[in-house]
């Protein structure tokens, strides 16, 4: 279910960081593909961003918060379903969605078509979140609600579950 991560060459100029098309660090969880565009590192750990493509009929996390971070999404392609406590959002192609630290949230892409959206988390808090969950897939440790639970934990981020 993983593939091995691809990192961007080192630039000239370390000041500007560029990642084609084909660059980045890939992360494969279950149906959605990831690839690390920046990981905070060329931002001094301001600003990670990741594209995500969903595919189709793909559920997302439980909602959650996230005490550290801001995440943004904007949609790429498709329709992604955000759940933002009792409101759902149906979020199409040039939709941005800003979600504050403190704010639950959750998304989904509910449709039979596949989903691109790119996100950002400031700071970079989160980024490692998803290779920890990579790494334990690729040691065959299950990804059971726990295991995803202890994970969140350690960035900051815990379920919303008041509102269950």
């Amino acid at each position: 279910m993983t593939e091995n991560a691809k990192t961007s060459r080192p630039q000239a100029d370390p000041a500007v960081s560029v990642v084609g098309p084909r660059d980045g660090e890939t992360i494969v969880l279950g149906t959605t593909r990831m690839r690390i565009l920046e990981d905070g590192s060329h931002t001094g750990h301001r600003l990670a961003i990741a594209e995500s493509v969903l595919a189709p009929h793909t559920q997302g996390p439980p909602q959650h918060r996230h005490r550290q971070h801001d995440e943004g999404f904007y949609i790429l392609s498709g329709t992604v379903r955000f759940t933002v406590g009792d409101k759902d959002h149906d979020a199409t192609a040039g939709t941005l969605v800003m979600v504050a630290p403190g704010a639950p949230h959750t998304f989904a892409n509910l449709t039979g078509q596949p989903a691109v959206m790119l996100s950002t988390f400031t700071p970079d808090l989160y980024v490692q979140y998803f290779r920890d969950l990579q790494e334990a897939l690729a040691s065959g440790r299950p990804l059971t609600p726990q295991a995803n639970l202890d994970a969140m934990s350690r960035y900051a981020t815990q379920p919303a579950t008041d509102l269950t």
